[in-house]
């Protein structure tokens, strides 16, 4: 496109389309500088799609998305109860963390609990994610450490479950190993995909991860939000109890500053992200759950996208809305705090219910 484009653009996709279409358009001097393609699906109780964009087929891994299932088999077998973990320590386990202080203060009691060393973790040692939390260890010339990777919760969380089981710790991050098994299986479970049809790749903490359509992803994301769908009176338990730590304590699941600890503060909501642009949330009184993907991979607009879909259905909590766009601000700004541009969600969700 030569030029530009300033006006107002909602596009509306048919599902199955060949390229994904635009969800957030980035304007500079009413300029269209960035276009960010991606796929929504929204599913009901039913398990029906219900709302759709672009197409809900679409094949992805759930990367980082997955952690509330990877924590699952640890409360199937109720070592939150047998093992005296504090409650911060048990949600850091669904967590992707910014090694901030009470994140590391919550990871050293669980290895301490575990009479583990850090060691045993299979990610790399390296630095914090949060800026501050950086630059004050690099100021103090202390080294980079494998307890402050943003996944080493939701690993200490799995050693624990082969801890408690009596399984090899060796190898606990290999899809071959039983712990990789059951998380497997709980995976398919929830998401109604037979496990011999997810595909399975590496994160790049070394954690197998779990590809499948986004209509799958957003079907495990109701069961989450929704537990009284889940048929098995154990893994309702264990969802229940996992999902309230994580609205509970919200804090712990990153920072203040991004998405999942502004949705989990809602109640009603349960979120979680995932590298390169997944994005799943359930709602447990619309009985609803959504799962969209920025193709691009990018994480920097799922709040605007979030707020979009949430505006869209009519959900109630205007709070939560509006901290969607105090994290990612309709406005552009530079470094002056000019205002020099807009972030703009551009899709419409098509309803499909009858």
């Amino acid at each position: 496109m030569s030029g530009g484009y300033s006006g107002d653009l909602v596009v509306t996709m048919e599902s199955g389309a060949n390229m994904p279409p635009p969800l957030v358009h980035e304007y500079r001097g009413g300029t269209l500088e960035n276009v960010h393609y991606g796929h929504v699906c929204g599913v009901d109780e039913t398990g029906s799609v219900v709302y759709r964009y672009g197409d809900p087929e679409w094949v992805t891994f759930m990367r980082s998305a997955a952690k509330p299932i990877q924590a699952l088999p640890f409360f199937l077998e109720g070592l939150d109860e047998k093992l005296g973990f504090t409650d911060e320590e048990l949600t850091i386990m669904m967590a992707s963390h910014r090694a901030l202080p009470y994140h590391v203060e919550a990871l050293e009691g669980m290895m301490a609990k575990l009479g583990l060393d850090e060691i045993v973790l299979v990610c790399k040692p390296t630095f914090p994610l949060d800026a501050d939390a950086r630059d004050a260890l690099v100021a103090e010339r202390q080294p980079a450490r494998r307890v402050y990777h943003n996944c080493s919760g939701k690993h200490l969380g799995v050693l624990a479950y082969a801890q408690g089981m009596g399984y090899p710790l060796e190898g606990y991050y290999s899809p071959e190993h039983p712990a990789q098994r059951r998380i497997l299986a709980i995976a398919a479970e929830l998401a109604e995909c037979p496990e011999a049809d997810i595909r399975i790749g590496t994160d790049g903490c070394g954690f197998p991860v779990f590809g499948m359509p986004l209509r799958n992803m957003a079907l495990a994301f109701l069961k989450l939000a929704c537990p009284d769908l889940i048929a098995d009176a154990a893994l309702r338990a264990a969802v229940s109890k996992m999902t309230a730590l994580m609205n509970a304590n919200p804090l712990m699941i990153s920072a203040e500053y991004l998405i999942c600890p502004n949705l989990l503060m809602d109640d009603n909501i349960v979120a979680k992200g995932g590298a390169k642009g997944i994005y799943c949330f359930g709602l447990k009184k619309e009985r609803l759950a959504f799962a969209l993907k920025v193709t691009d991979g990018s994480e920097d607009e799922w709040p605007i996208a979030v707020a979009s879909i949430l505006e869209q259905i009519g959900y109630d909590n205007r709070e939560t809305i509006d901290r969607m766009y105090k994290i990612v601000p309709r406005e552009i700004r530079n470094d002056n705090g000019l205002v020099i541009g807009e972030n703009r969600a551009v899709f419409e969700l098509l309803e499909d219910r009858a």
